[in-house]
Parts: C-alpha cells; sequence; structure tokens
C-alpha cells in the first residue's frame, strides 16, 4: 500500500484531526495487524462522498480499504478492477432495467425488465456479486394490491435464471413521507408490502433491500422486523434519522445497538452506508466515525 497519497491527501483533508491519524498508522501497517472489521461487511454508497468531492474513485477505493471497509454499492463494470485492487467487492449493482419512475409494477415494462434482467444478472456474476437491484417504481394511480400481482408476475420470470446463477434479485424500499426524498408516489413504502412480493414469487433468491432509514420513517420497529423476516432480506442501506445524515448520536436511532443485534442474527450480507455527510461535517472525518459505530 502506497502511503505517499495517505498522508498527503488524507490527513490534508481530515484537517488534521486528532482521531484520524492513529486510524492512518494502523492501516499503513494493515499486513500485520489489519484495521478491526468486527462482525458486519460494511459497505459505501456514493452519498457519504458529499458532492464535489476531491477524491477520484481509485482513491475513494485506497481510503475505503484502509479503514476497514469491505465494499461498494452500485459501481459501474469498468470500476470493479479499481477496486479490486484494493481488495473491494461490489455489494449491489443495477442492470434490472428498473428506474424509481418504471418499475416491476409497469406490465408493458416486464418483457424489458425481463431481457436487461437476465443481462444484469450475468453482468453480476461477472462482477464476483451476489445482489441485482431492481425498483419496483410509481404508482401513478394503480392500487398497492395491482402492483404486487405485477411484480410479483415478473419476478417469477426472472427467479429461475437468478436461482441457476446464485444472485439475488433485490427491491428496495423507500418512503413516501419526506418530500425532499423525492419518493412519494413509490408503491414499495412499506416493508411488509415487499416481503408479501418475496412471498408470492416463493423463490428464494426475491428478496429487499432493508434500508433502516426508509424502514424507521414507515414501519419502525427497525430490529424486530429485520429479525423476523431475515430470509427475506439480501442487503441492508443505513442513514440516520430523521435528517438522513451520519448514523452517530445527532439522530434518533442508536445504531450501535442495531449493528449488535443485526451481528446477532447471524446476518451474512453487507451493511451499506447510504448517509450523506451534515453540513460543516468533514467526509473522512465520518467515514471513520460511522464505521466505527457499525464495528461490533
Amino acid at each position: 500500500m502506497s502511503s505517499a497519497f495517505s498522508r498527503r491527501k488524507l490527513l490534508a483533508a481530515a484537517a488534521g484531526t486528532a482521531m484520524f491519524a492513529p486510524l492512518l498508522k494502523a492501516a499503513e501497517q494493515a499486513a500485520a495487524a489489519p484495521i478491526r472489521q468486527g462482525r458486519l461487511k460494511q459497505s459505501v454508497m456514493a452519498s457519504v462522498w458529499g458532492q464535489n468531492s476531491p477524491f477520484s474513485f481509485a482513491e475513494r477505493c485506497e481510503i475505503l480499504s484502509m479503514l476497514g471497509f469491505s465494499a461498494v454499492d452500485l459501481p459501474s463494470p469498468d470500476q470493479i478492477s479499481i477496486m479490486a485492487d484494493y481488495n473491494l467487492l461490489p455489494a449491489m449493482m443495477t442492470g434490472a432495467g428498473t428506474t424509481f419512475q418504471d418499475g416491476l409494477i409497469r406490465k408493458e415494462m416486464h418483457q424489458k425488465i425481463f431481457d436487461a434482467t437476465h443481462e444484469g444478472v450475468d453482468a453480476c456474476v461477472k462482477a464476483g456479486c451476489k445482489n441485482l437491484i431492481a425498483m419496483p417504481g410509481e404508482r401513478r394511480g394503480m392500487s398497492r394490491e395491482e402492483g404486487k400481482e405485477n411484480a410479483i408476475e415478473v419476478l417469477k420470470r426472472v427467479a429461475p435464471y437468478a436461482e441457476e446463477k446464485g444472485v439475488n434479485i433485490c427491491m428496495e424500499i423507500t418512503n413516501s413521507k419526506v418530500v425532499a426524498d423525492q419518493r412519494t408516489d413509490q408503491v414499495f413504502d412499506d416493508i411488509y408490502w415487499g416481503f408479501d412480493v418475496c412471498r408470492g414469487t416463493g423463490s428464494k433468491n426475491i428478496k429487499v433491500v432493508y434500508d433502516i432509514y426508509h424502514v424507521q420513517i414507515m414501519n419502525g420497529d427497525v430490529v424486530r422486523t429485520l429479525k423476523d423476516n431475515l430470509d427475506f432480506c439480501c442487503h441492508i442501506h443505513v442513514a440516520g434519522v430523521p435528517t438522513r445524515q451520519e448514523i452517530d448520536g445527532t439522530q434518533e436511532l442508536n445504531y450501535r445497538f442495531i449493528a449488535q443485534e443485526i451481528a446477532n442474527m447471524d446476518y451474512e450480507g453487507f451493511v451499506a452506508h447510504e448517509w450523506r455527510p451534515g453540513p460543516g461535517r468533514n467526509p473522512l472525518v465520518s467515514l471513520a466515525t460511522c464505521f466505527e459505530i457499525l464495528v461490533v
């Protein structure tokens, strides 16, 4: 591992924060004593870097590797080889032909989704990724029950190939309360809707992304709900509630407790950070702090 970038940019970006120096020193000695990762495999979404980040993708990977992260969510295919240089895995990928607007519940799109999902599954296999995200989409007047039936229909079609290749097709819950999140018409705004779809397909490879930020807003009872339905969950996202910022003491959820409970469930997937740095917060310091919160 090269330490030139680490010392010049990492410490400068961290503004000489005292807490960051020990992490950097430990990372430089990683061959003998790697940073403790704990029982949970941690990943990140791009949101954690904030806006106008000065770091290239390769530099981000180096930082993540030094801190002890295991993966990156939603990388592009051309980023996979860069991640491999830093022993980072793709935790989840896109490629199912769906968007937040037009998703699984649109019957007129089912053939397109079927074809795209096959290609997406193949891309996951090539990248060594087990999760392919698929969005259920906006209702636009459709009842949730009809949307559920439509989603089950297309997922039943793609499930056999996903099972054959060992890839999970995973739907991500969103909330319909926070206008700023721009998801007020999503059909999947109740975690139990997603669990019902999984059951309806009869496939062990149709699952949900358990986004704790959204589940807390829409359903609450995040630990018990996850524990009772763990078989339907292949990936977890975390962010602070109510602001979607860091998962520290400035927010209402106790993520140290949540992390301990997830680990005690023997959950084997990734837990991905999807928070945004709060105003005036240094993204690198936040990364280090939030990583440590989930180390159990």
